[in-house]
């Protein structure tokens, strides 16, 4: 019997952010995900000895938590966060408030009803850290530093008896406590690499590389590649080419897996996915056996589209392209390849957190088997790369998504038809390769480079890159061994494809003007550690502006004409409002279809609107509205009031119900409820009595919107939390007394 190999890949990955200046991280992220995924993602395999899989720990990831482990890492977060509270200087606070917040709202933070109360506090001042500083207490930053960092404890580790008496006292936290957190953290990010090394010694995992600092290989190649890509694409005023370094790169993150694990690794997934035959030439020669990129790369080498149906799903053609390894051959140049399946992958990453986790199982066994079916049909086995990120996506999943994991992996072995096993294990299970004879450039990112060159910004930090590779070039032959050495790791450092990954506009987040200070400031580290002084333009950012989530509080009670053709320009004013961050987040290839939500109350109603991105949906769909009321004076463990509104639409509103959340109970004919869908405006509006939520004034109301179709969460605003409104009497909207 024919048979489906699902080849997981799970990419571990973070910048470097340590200064090898001053030997201090810049960032605390390779440590929170050393408490949070790194740990857990393999250690479930154990649970599930028959299923095989494929982990990439980047090289410098590597080293970053090896400084933790050795106690040599220098990181001012963990140094504030354990810091006693009574020892916090202004700027320390200033520094908390900033930092110790930032977690995904509805899975880490609001875990915890000690941290979710403390950021409502925060909230309440408008996010502004002055007022904060003011009104946080001693006590509230000690907890405050305590829970932030029990957020991100791995699943396993929560179930320690010394950790669930911590989180089961909730509050009020000690000193002691503080310093039982900063040890216990030492534990979980000593247990992350041995925990690789034994399940890769039992042959549960294998553990493939990345070029050392995670460079864009084609790019340090010959930036040029960008236009090959992408024709008429704007590109440096300085071609970089230096393969060797791309060479160096591969090398040593080569050496440095064989140094950790014992071996050398068979497979190498490419920073971002990208290939160029010349990177396929470097890898040959270093002994890479297999390399991974995305279907896009392979589609633009076929001269063809991985075009999908509105189910997901290829043509039969199509599906026997994809679903095999090939092998690459030119001249003395053969290598294995595979290419990840878009579809699968991207639902993993970026839909099933948003649905049950047995329904997100079924629907992804099943879309598993309906991919492979035409494959299988003329008697063929079918290889199905799975790759994604294997951290950033589980804080949008409730519990990590642990138990959607179980599901899935639990499925996958009790499954005859299925064997789940790592991308080396599939490549030796398939008996004739097809060939590639060429291949265009590209990444897994719409099979081009554009995220990382071609923007202004993208295109000045290559500049200052060839500037400074260009000046050691100069300069090294006159300068010690030491020197050398150092200001050519520095240089190594500042090729990462990270920096550039924020630069332009493409993504942006919190830490963009960290990101940038830390490029600019691994580029003027290279020319101090020549002897030299660092060029001016290095003091200034290259980020010129920051893009975020726009979110504003309601100002004024608002009186808005629900489903009016040509609403009024005052109909709106005052009220609540949240943009979408078309570019936020460390993940990437999210479809968009909300663009905005607008909400607010008067003395009786509430009122929500959402803006459609473009055009409405031609499929039936259904809109969520998820209204969460906690009332004034509720106990920090009292569950909040949920209520859900759903439309369900098909180019016209076919239907609508309100629901309670707990209950299930249909609330449909509330008196004064009115719902619509404006489709010229491509908006949809509600408005909903206040009594049809037994709502107080004082109470706190969160709207979160999402858009459902086929039973599956495409689109939601906010992505995280909600957007919180106030009830407040007349009296006090008229002093202006709201969110202020």
């Amino acid at each position: 019997m024919s048979v489906i190999r699902v080849a997981f890949l799970w990419h571990m990955h973070q910048p470097f952010y340590k200064d090898l200046a001053t030997g201090k991280y810049r960032l605390p992220w390779v440590r929170m995900h050393a408490l949070k995924d790194y740990y857990g993602m393999v250690k479930l395999l154990s649970e599930f000895p028959e299923v095989h899989q494929t982990f990439n720990l980047v090289p410098s990831l590597i080293t970053q938590i090896e400084d933790y482990v050795d106690g040599k890492a220098q990181d001012p977060f963990l140094d504030v966060a354990l810091k006693p509270a009574a020892d916090l200087t202004p700027a320390d606070k200033r520094f908390a408030l900033t930092y110790l917040f930032q977690a995904n709202t509805a899975h880490l933070i609001a875990r915890y009803p000690r941290y979710q109360e403390l950021w409502n506090q925060f909230q309440g001042t408008g996010q502004n850290v002055e007022r904060a500083v003011a009104s946080f207490r001693a006590q509230d930053f000690t907890d405050l530093q305590v829970l932030s960092q029990i957020a991100w404890f791995d699943e396993y580790y929560l179930l320690n008896a010394d950790v669930r008496a911590l989180i089961h006292k909730g509050r009020d936290f000690t000193l002691e406590d503080q310093q039982f957190v900063g040890k216990f953290q030492q534990k979980i990010q000593a247990s992350v690499l041995p925990a690789y090394r034994e399940a890769a010694q039992k042959g549960r995992i294998e553990i493939s590389t990345s070029p050392l600092y995670h460079p864009i290989l084609p790019l340090l190649c010959d930036s040029n590649q960008g236009r090959v890509s992408s024709p008429n694409l704007p590109l440096p005023q300085k071609q970089f080419s230096r393969p060797d370094d791309a060479r160096e790169q591969l090398k040593r993150g080569l050496d440095l897996h064989e140094q950790v694990f014992g071996n050398r690794p068979w497979g190498v997934w490419p920073s971002e996915g990208s290939v160029s035959e010349q990177v396929l030439g470097i890898a040959h020669e270093l002994g890479v056996q297999w390399m991974a990129t995305d279907e896009g790369v392979l589609g633009r080498s076929l001269g063809m589209a991985f075009d999908r149906s509105n189910t997901g799903h290829l043509s039969a053609a199509n599906a026997e392209k994809l679903y095999q390894g090939y092998l690459y051959r030119q001249g003395s140049t053969q290598m294995r390849m595979v290419f990840r399946d878009h579809s699968l992958s991207d639902l993993i990453g970026f839909v099933y957190s948003g649905m049950p986790a047995k329904q997100a199982c079924d629907h992804f066994i099943k879309n598993i088997k309906e991919a492979a079916q035409p494959v299988l049909a003329k008697g063929r086995d079918v290889l199905i790369p799975i790759i994604l990120d294997g951290e950033n996506a589980w804080e949008f999943y409730p519990g990590s998504g642990r138990e959607f994991l179980r599901r899935v992996y639990d499925a996958l072995q009790h499954d005859p038809q299925i064997e789940a096993l790592s991308i080396g294990e599939a490549l030796d299970q398939q008996k004739e390769y097809p060939q590639l004879k060429s291949l265009v450039p590209g990444s897994w990112i719409n099979a081009n480079f554009n995220v990382w060159i071609g923007a202004p910004e993208d295109n000045r930090a290559w500049d200052y890159l060839a500037d400074a590779r260009d000046f050691y070039e100069h300069r090294a032959p006159s300068v010690s061994e030491a020197q050398r050495r150092l200001a050519f790791e520095e240089l190594m450092i500042a090729e990462g494809s990270d920096w550039n990954w924020w630069y332009g506009p493409e993504h942006h987040s919190a830490n963009d003007r960290d990101f940038d200070e830390l490029y600019r400031k691994h580029l003027s580290n290279v020319y101090q550690a020549l002897g030299a002084e660092a060029p001016s333009y290095l003091a200034q950012p290259i980020t010129t502006t920051a893009v975020r989530p726009d979110a504003i509080l309601q100002t004024a009670f608002i009186h808005p004409r629900i489903g009016s053709e040509s609403p009024r320009y005052f109909d709106w004013l005052g009220a609540a409002m949240y943009t979408a961050d078309r570019h936020s987040g460390a993940m990437h290839g999210k479809q968009f279809l909300l663009d905005a939500i607008y909400a607010g109350v008067d003395e009786q109603r509430l009122y929500g609107r959402l803006d459609f991105a473009g055009a409405l949906p031609a499929e039936a769909f259904f809109i969520a509205v998820d209204i969460e009321v906690t009332q004034p004076n509720a106990a920090a463990t009292e569950d909040p009031t949920r209520l859900q509104l759903k439309a369900e639409v098909a180019g016209t509103l076919q239907s609508w119900a309100l629901r309670n959340g707990h209950e299930r109970r249909v609330l449909q004919a509330q008196p004064g409820t009115t719902v619509a869908l404006v489709p010229h405006r491509r908006a949809f509006e509600f408005e909903l009595p206040l009594k049809a939520l037994g709502v107080a004034v004082g109470a706190n109301i969160g709207l979160r919107f999402s858009l459902w179709t086929d039973g599956l969460p495409l689109d939601a605003l906010p992505l995280e939390g909600a957007l919180p409104l106030q009830v407040v009497s007349e009296e006090d909207e008229l002093k202006g007394n709201v969110y202020r």
